[in-house]
């Protein structure tokens, strides 16, 4: 197979789009070409192929253009599947299928109920967008191939459409994650690693920082939303409890997690997060840390039946706070849910679970069949049943 995956928005090395879904394509031996728009040029990494059509000054000029360069650069590419990773994109899918190319759309979120929490669209807008984008994405799938989505959720709603869908879940690669790391080399500290925004949960940390009675810090990797909330969270009293690391690697990652004695995902209950598999969540476990979640019905599913943490209401600082300072008085007891979480992503949150339906999903369309991923629905069927009813 060629498989030929564009990007307009993420990274050339993102974790989904890179270090899963193309090393695993092409470490089973097929041809991968990435299009991306980042300007930092054509290269070859590990074994696949990156074609650069340039950077765009501005999420507009970005918006407006990038998808046009990459629609040019598809139709050079003789590839047996072009897969999409930006809902901006979706307009090329239909004029690649107009193209007789076959196309499918990788749902990484469910963008209709992201945009109602988008702190930078008017309030008063959100719902019209959002309502808009829903009919749009319906409209635009229905024209492609079939869509994976991140998360069973995701499937279920393109699904529930008609649309020929399966989910490929975004659980860790266990090759990032060596063995856990003893408490002797633990910091005094706790760890959020992802993207920072309010409705990630980051004023409740500020806020949770003040309540704390150990001297445990905060170390907070990862991008702001936006420097005015860094400006807002520089400014706050609990500031000085963290330790700001900016973007890491995934080196740094895997580093920042090992040094810590929990990791945090007290995520805000939007309706998105609330039927979402957080991917930082299963890093922690992966990691051997024991979680500080959010309690949402699934995720504390999840961190019960492994035994891998505490859950708490993200939207109390001080509950938040309770959590981290048990945690860091009960080391014993800390070590144990960690182990318990690193097991359940050894036997089944983890990428090898998921790299197989994948291929699994291409030859399928390849072959003009239905789109199933014949050795693994009873996974997809049982975590789909913890994710709520199938109208996302």
């Amino acid at each position: 197979m060629h498989i030929v995956h564009l990007t307009s928005v993420h990274q050339r090395v993102d974790t989904r789009v890179f270090h899963k879904m193309c090393r695993t394509v092409a470490e089973d031996g097929h041809q991968v070409t990435l299009v991306v728009a980042d300007g930092l040029g054509d290269a070859t990494l590990e074994g696949v192929r990156i074609l650069d059509v340039g950077r765009s000054p501005g999420r507009l000029a970005r918006v407006l253009g990038a998808p046009g360069r990459l629609f040019r650069q598809a139709l050079q590419l003789d590839g047996d599947i072009y897969h999409l990773h930006d809902p901006e994109l979706l307009p090329i899918g239909m004029r690649l299928k107009a193209k007789g190319r076959r196309v499918i759309f990788d749902s990484h979120e469910d963008v209709p109920q992201q945009i109602r929490s988008k702190s930078y669209i008017s309030p008063i807008l959100r719902g019209a967008i959002s309502a808009a984008m829903s009919a749009y994405e319906s409209f635009a799938c229905r024209k492609l191939d079939g869509v994976i989505g991140a998360t069973p959720h995701i499937q279920a709603k393109f699904a529930g459409m008609g649309i020929r869908c399966v989910a490929v879940n975004n659980y860790p690669l266990l090759s990032e994650f060596g063995p856990a790391l003893g408490q002797s080399v633990k910091q005094d500290a706790v760890c959020y690693v992802g993207g920072i925004a309010r409705v990630r949960g980051i004023m409740e940390l500020l806020e949770a920082a003040r309540h704390l009675s150990t001297p445990v810090r905060i170390n907070l990797g990862g991008p702001f939303e936006t420097q005015e909330l860094r400006a807002a969270c520089v400014a706050h009293p609990g500031w000085a409890r963290f330790n700001e690391l900016g973007f890491l690697s995934r080196a740094g990652v895997a580093e920042t997690l090992g040094a810590s004695l929990a990791g945090l995902v007290t995520l805000q209950p939007t309706t998105a997060y609330t039927v979402s598999l957080p991917v930082k969540m299963f890093e922690y476990m992966a990691a051997g840390l024991p979680v500080i979640a959010s309690d949402f019905p699934l995720w504390r599913t999840i961190v019960e039946e492994s035994g891998c943490g505490i859950c708490v209401d993200p939207m109390d600082p001080v509950a938040i706070a309770g959590a981290i300072d048990w945690l860091a008085t009960h080391r014993e007891e800390g070590t144990r849910m960690g182990e318990n979480g690193r097991r359940g992503v050894l036997t089944r949150y983890n990428w090898d679970a998921e790299k197989r339906t994948l291929l699994n999903f291409y030859s399928d369309i390849i072959a003009g069949g239905s789109g199933a991923a014949p050795d693994s629905p009873d996974r997809e069927q049982g975590l789909a049943s913890q994710s709520g009813p199938s109208d996302q």
